[in-house]
């Protein structure tokens, strides 16, 4: 639910404050009036999460602090994840079948080592770290969340990225039996994302295994997904189960469906309009007011020099 106000709409279309006040019990209450009702079972433990604690996670220093972290509710029913439908709770309401254990990550493309790698082998040698990190969303939406996951470019460079590897692909798991979005040609699936090798190395860059301390939610993108936090939050992929390094800019999933709209890069930038809304402030999930967007989300300091030179207009 985004909450809006005058003069972004009419005064007709305003939610009641009451409502809007009362929306956290709602969701709390119900999320817990479902995991005791018989028959409910999967999809009441796909809203709550599965609970299961991470163990051995580090306090990252690449941390965003001091600002107020987004309730566990708010970020585990109210995202994006077309794969289980297009509205935003649809997420949590439809992935309670899905299975995201076992798994195996696919790697191949320009590197010395590929093969197909069980989820644990694939991130065992690495410490988890939990990272909080500001998700801001193309549609002017925005969250805190704590992430758990392990740097990127740890690891790929396992797999030994050769001299004609310039990008990296990332493909999402494709199973319409589990995941009722894919059943609809909404996008073009399997999901497809892609990062320039220098974005895919940088250290801010992680995969997520979790959040909150707890193993990462089916509705958020269990077991692996991908987390830029100086790019909208479409570029963040989810499921991830194939992983590929490629000498040339790989296809993405929303440019492929309106790249008129929706550019590589991605990159949060005010200046530059989406079509069809301004991108220059955003809405932080439980807030009332608009607040100011930040170039590359407030993480310019870091992640600036990768584009110096380029035209951020035509390469949006």
């Amino acid at each position: 639910m985004i909450i809006k106000r005058p003069p972004d709409i009419k005064a007709s279309e305003i939610t009641d404050k009451s409502l809007y006040l009362r929306r956290r019990e709602f969701l709390r209450d119900t999320a817990l009036a479902g995991l005791a009702v018989a028959g409910l079972g999967a999809s009441a433990r796909a809203v709550a999460g599965t609970g299961e604690k991470l163990g051995n996670v580090k306090k990252s220093l690449l941390s965003s602090p001091g600002e107020e972290l987004t309730p566990y509710e708010d970020i585990t029913t109210y995202n994006n994840f077309y794969e289980f439908g297009t509205n935003k709770e649809d997420p949590a309401a439809n992935s309670g079948k899905f299975k995201p254990q076992p798994w195996n990550v696919r790697v191949g493309g320009e590197c010395n080592k590929p093969g197909s790698y069980a989820l644990e082998d694939f991130i065992k040698p690495h410490a988890l770290e939990e990272r909080i990190y500001r998700m801001r969303c193309v549609e002017a939406w925005s969250m805190v969340i704590p992430w758990v996951g392990i740097p990127l470019g740890d690891v790929l460079k396992r797999f030994e990225p050769n001299g004609n590897a310039k990008y990296v692909a990332f493909t999402t798991v494709m199973r319409p039996n589990e995941m009722p979005g894919q059943r609809r040609a909404v996008l073009e699936w399997p999901y497809v994302e892609g990062l320039r090798m220098d974005e895919a190395m940088h250290p801010l860059t992680i995969l997520s295994i979790g959040l909150y301390g707890e193993v990462l939610p089916n509705q958020n993108g269990a077991p692996l997904r991908l987390v830029v936090p100086w790019k909208y939050g479409f570029k963040g992929i989810k499921s991830i189960v194939k992983v590929e390094f490629t000498s040339r800019q790989p296809p993405t999933a929303w440019n492929i469906s309106n790249s008129r709209e929706y550019g590589f890069y991605s990159n949060v930038n005010p200046q530059v309009d989406h079509p069809r809304w301004s991108q220059g402030k955003e809405r932080r999930i439980g807030e009332f007011l608009k607040r100011k967007t930040l170039m590359f989300n407030g993480y310019a300091d870091q992640v600036a020099s990768l584009y110096a030179g380029m035209d951020l207009q035509k390469n949006y």
